[in-house]
């Protein structure tokens, strides 16, 4: 299988030296991976899994280090740095992503949080980015029905919702009512389909949609329990915010749940606290 850069690879060492290993790249040949970078005890013909990118003097170089978006994945990430290329960005690498001044659309400034793309410039194969996103959305009918669950980046906040991007291939809406807990530009999370209307636009909801949602965070809670001796310190009365820390739900949904295993006699119900019968 061909080396990719820009994305994570499984490599086989071919040579030790005091500074590092050397990768068999394939099609690029043997690529350094640096000695600080080298896990403790690999050798010659092992197998070791890393990224593939450029480094500041253009040469190939491998990290096993893991960015926090590979090439072709969207991600919201932050403005650490602009000058006279372009923005840069904070990927989770020592040399930070480049997003050039053409492929801003608009201009980005230090300390903003923006959606990008990454893509493999194919004459210099420099690993860039844009913000220029739109075109590369909604290309395809959307396959989805209610209830499927993706996943979703939250996107600029708009008078109704907020924009997401969905499984890196539609644009959605998560309305306001659906938002459960606090989300902000560029969390990355789990979510339902809410409904995919005729004109292919898609709706979106944090949690399941109809009582499924509720019947799922029965085993959950049962589960998180046993876990936890038996008992939990969230009742009907906590906190909505912990409450959806601990089971992504809405309060309202936990209430449902809570009082369903009640019913069927599975807890029981204390003051500050819920045990398993």
């Amino acid at each position: 299988m061909p080396a990719n850069i820009g994305r994570m690879n499984n490599l086989r060492v071919v040579k030790e030296k005091d500074f590092g290993v050397y990768l068999d790249g394939e099609q690029f040949g043997e690529i350094l991976l640096p000695k600080r970078y080298v896990p403790k005890g690999l050798k010659v013909g092992q197998q070791v899994d890393v990224f593939i990118y450029l480094d500041s003097e253009d040469e190939l170089i491998a990290t096993t280090l893991e960015p926090k978006v590979q090439v072709g994945e969207f991600a919201g990430l932050m403005s650490v740095a602009v000058n006279q290329v372009g923005a840069f960005f904070d990927w989770g690498l020592p040399k930070d992503l480049l997003v050039p001044f053409s492929q801003q659309k608009n201009r980005v400034e230090e300390g903003e949080r923006h959606l990008l793309f990454v893509y493999l410039d194919q004459v210099t194969n420099r690993i860039v980015a844009t913000t220029k996103i739109d075109a590369l959305l909604n290309r395809e009918e959307p396959p989805y029905r209610t209830g499927d669950k993706v996943e979703i980046i939250i996107g600029d906040k708009t008078n109704i919702g907020f924009k997401c991007i969905v499984d890196n291939r539609f644009w959605g809406v998560l309305f306001f009512q659906d938002a459960v807990g606090q989300v902000r530009k560029g969390d990355k999370l789990p979510a339902f389909i809410k409904r995919v209307r005729e004109d292919g636009k898609i709706d979106l909801s944090i949690q399941q949609t109809g009582y499924k949602k509720v019947t799922n965070l029965l085993d959950q809670i049962i589960e998180h329990m046993e876990q936890n001796g038996g008992e939990m310190p969230l009742t009907d009365k906590s906190d909505p915010q912990e409450i959806f820390r601990v089971f992504n739900v809405s309060k309202a949904t936990f209430k449902k749940a809570i009082g369903a295993l009640y019913k069927e006699q599975k807890i029981v119900l204390r003051k500050d606290k819920v045990t398993l019968k």
